[in-house]
């Protein structure tokens, strides 16, 4: 237990050396070179993302932008994950399934959700269900590749093992199958929740008046660089929670597969 509590206080250590080291060579280069005149010092960013809490950017605080993202991202996610879980199980455990959809789904899963953009509008329109799709894709490709290969895995001696205990098909995949997949499925939440987090930005270029990458889009639009960095500040520290978040779920709901830590 002293170790594990020594080996968490050293990644403490590290990450905090790392940022300091990051912000302060940050402040030295908009300070001290010709880099001021294009970017705005730390100093000035954490000014204004703090104040961002109080003072509205467009119409709302930094953290009602914060949470209409988080919504859209919650109602892609979820369908995502349901979908996703869904066919990977049933490509890994059935030939005929795998048949069908793996073409398509491997013909699919190389294209990026940005290039999606153009045939989302066309079909869902400028609303919000456009960017849902885009985070689903973005989502769908990853939870789905992890599963399938979860349940590609399982041990085949377990599998003949429940048949000649008379398991039936049903039986073998809640007691077998959905067991030892579970880590899988949990690695491909944990890495799609960053995925569409990030697909959001992209997502939100499209005809938005909220969110955290309205925030950078319209930055941009009026070259106001310190609101730039203040919604990349706000996307990676919320990415950072989720993934704190996602962790720490998967720690719990796969504790008897974690050796007994």
């Amino acid at each position: 237990m002293g170790a594990q509590n020594a080996s968490k206080a050293k990644r403490v250590v590290g990450a905090v050396l790392s940022i300091t080291c990051f912000l302060l060579l940050w402040q030295w280069g908009t300070s001290g070179t010709k880099l001021g005149l294009l970017m705005p010092t730390p100093i000035q960013v954490a000014e204004r993302f703090l104040r961002s809490f109080v003072d509205p950017i467009g119409k709302h605080s930094i953290l009602g932008h914060v949470m209409f993202s988080l919504s859209r991202v919650i109602i892609g996610y979820s369908a995502a994950a349901f979908c996703g879980i869904a066919l990977g199980i049933l490509m890994g455990r059935y030939r005929v399934v795998e048949a069908i959809f793996m073409p398509l789904y491997e013909m699919i899963r190389p294209i990026p959700p940005i290039a999606w953009i153009p045939l989302a509008i066309l079909w869902f329109g400028l609303g919000e269900m456009t960017k849902w799709f885009l985070i689903f894709l973005s989502t769908f490709n990853t939870i789905t590749l992890n599963v399938y290969s979860g349940a590609k895995s399982v041990d085949p001696v377990l599998l003949g093992a429940s048949k000649m205990l008379g398991a039936n098909p049903l039986q073998t995949m809640y007691t077998i199958v959905m067991p030892y997949t579970v880590p899988f499925i949990f690695a491909g939440l944990h890495t799609a929740i960053s995925v569409s987090w990030a697909t959001v930005v992209a997502a939100e270029m499209v005809r938005s008046t909220e969110g955290v990458g309205w925030i950078i889009i319209n930055a941009m639009e009026i070259n106001n660089m310190v609101q730039v960095l203040t919604g990349i500040v706000a996307i990676g520290m919320v990415g950072y929670l989720l993934a704190i978040i996602m962790r720490k779920v998967e720690d719990v709901m796969c504790r008897w597969n974690k050796g007994g830590k």
